[in-house]
């Protein structure tokens, strides 16, 4: 089963492309009814934060028509996770957390379905609804099928003490199985201790556990160097200064966390599913241990924040080795996405060449959408950037000198505008007047424009390989990608 990224809503999603009994392991980190919108922060070449920032998601529920028909069909479905929205709804009244409750159980119940017997799932909370999910939780998969709650003790988060009295250090996860009944799958941990600790040997005498000792009747001690992982997972956070990991996302969570769930319930090759994937740390877990993965995300900033960290961290291609679904495909799909979205769009097209988004706002960058490295010596050598700019309409000749401008201030190696409408006369001419930058690898035009049909015909940006995890990134033509069954 080839891994797959899709885009759109997850409960639509597993409905439609998800089959039943088929995923090995689910972990979700749904939004907490924090009552707050999450933003990228992005920041300037010092580390210091930039004015820009864009919404990554709001976290904010009201109970409206929405919320009222998600309960209705999830109530008059019956059953114990109906019956325990309505007695939600006798508690909490038509408000924001029934509204959140209200969305969250039909996609539980739909991850349920698409479970294995065998299988387990993981859910990431905090104290604002955690207490409400465990009751969701037992009503659709039974209490009995509860294992543990496990908590993640973020030890090195500063903490501002004037906002609470007892600042918040850990999250919870839920952990239930589909069924207990079955040999359901999972691997006890084990850790290293900090420091070695002093322990009595025991051993088994007439079917007893007893102290063993020597042949002088003095207890026999031992050195522990490792200890096996309880419920409390002291897993440090990313901190802002963490370059390998941290992609930007506000609700990043650091890698080892997600491998140590993986690790505890799924073997090499299970099917390891996150329907709400953000930055992908769980599709870069699973791929990191060889499991196949399932990612869903309703933005397009988050599928490309995970296709750029597939692309960088693995060397790995949408469409030559996983599938993405729900993306734009064709001239008139990237339209319709540039007409309902135009941020969204920009997401999109700067995904096409591998690309993610940069900060707007202030400084020379403003006006640049994105941007790309390579060290054109390989390993060691400088890096070189790629400035990019995306337009969806409104573009002519100012705009490529403005890109012009851009390139010549950041000294950048050249700069690239990808456009939805056609290419001007003029706009070529301007391109044509900057020039070429050389590379080992020959005269490349410093700037260059490309349609956004040209690129889905597979017609790339002319310049050096870039090197992605040991790989060169070339992207297939469109017609290869459609006979290989990767585009629909």
């Amino acid at each position: 089963m080839p891994s797959v990224l899709y885009y759109g809503d997850n409960l639509d999603i597993l409905l439609r492309h998800v089959p039943t009994e088929s995923v090995d392991l689910v972990y979700l980190d749904p939004p907490f009814q924090s009552g707050r919108d999450y933003n990228i922060l992005f920041e300037e070449k010092d580390g210091s934060k930039a004015a820009a920032q864009i919404r990554a998601f709001e976290d904010t529920w009201d109970w409206d028509i929405a919320a009222a028909l998600s309960y209705d069909r999830t109530v008059n479905a019956g059953g114990a996770v109906g019956y325990t929205l309505e007695a939600f709804r006798q508690m909490l009244g038509g408000t924001p957390m029934l509204a959140y409750l209200s969305m969250m159980a039909p996609r539980l119940v739909e991850l349920r379905r698409v479970l294995k017997d065998t299988g387990s799932i993981y859910l990431h909370c905090d104290a604002t609804a955690g207490a409400h999910l465990r009751l969701l939780m037992d009503a659709v998969f039974g209490p009995e099928n509860f294992r543990n709650e496990l908590y993640w003790h973020y030890y090195n988060k500063m903490h501002d003490s004037r906002k609470r009295l007892f600042p918040r250090a850990t999250d919870t996860l839920l952990f239930y199985v589909k069924d207990v009944r079955t040999d359901f799958t999972y691997q006890q941990i084990r850790e290293m201790r900090d420091a070695p600790v002093r322990q009595l040997a025991r051993k088994k005498v007439d079917g007893r556990i007893v102290n063993a000792r020597d042949a002088e009747g003095n207890l026999i001690y031992r050195l522990k160097e490792d200890r096996t992982v309880d419920n409390v997972w002291r897993i440090p956070c990313l901190q802002p200064a963490d370059r390998t990991q941290r992609m930007g996302y506000p609700t990043q969570k650091p890698q080892a966390l997600l491998e140590r769930i993986i690790e505890a319930s799924s073997r090499p090759g299970d099917v390891v599913l996150d329907p709400f994937c953000g930055c992908g740390t769980a599709v870069a877990a699973a791929q990191h241990l060889g499991r196949q993965w399932i990612g869903i995300d309703i933005t397009h900033l988050a599928v490309n924040l995970i296709k750029y960290r597939l692309l960088h961290g693995f060397g790995l291609e949408s469409g030559r080795d996983y599938r993405v679904v729900g993306e734009p495909t064709t001239l008139v799909d990237a339209c319709q996405l540039a007409g309902e979205d135009r941020h969204q769009f920009e997401h999109w097209a700067l995904g096409l060449v591998g690309a993610r988004k940069s900060a707007k706002g202030r400084g020379p960058d403003r006006g640049i959408d994105g941007q790309m490295t390579f060290q054109e010596g390989g390993p060691g050598s400088e890096h070189r950037r790629v400035l990019i700019s995306v337009k969806s309409g409104g573009v002519d000749a100012g705009d490529v000198r403005d890109l012009a401008g851009a390139v010549q201030r950041e000294k950048a190696a050249m700069g690239w505008l990808v456009t939805l409408e056609p290419i001007t006369r003029p706009m070529q001419r301007e391109a044509a007047d900057a020039g070429f930058y050389v590379s080992p690898w020959g005269a490349h035009p410093r700037l260059q424009i490309r349609t956004v049909e040209q690129l889905l015909d597979g017609r790339a940006f002319d310049a050096p390989p870039f090197q992605h995890g040991g790989t060169t990134f070339q992207r297939p033509r469109r017609q290869e990608r459609v006979d290989q069954g990767l585009l629909f």
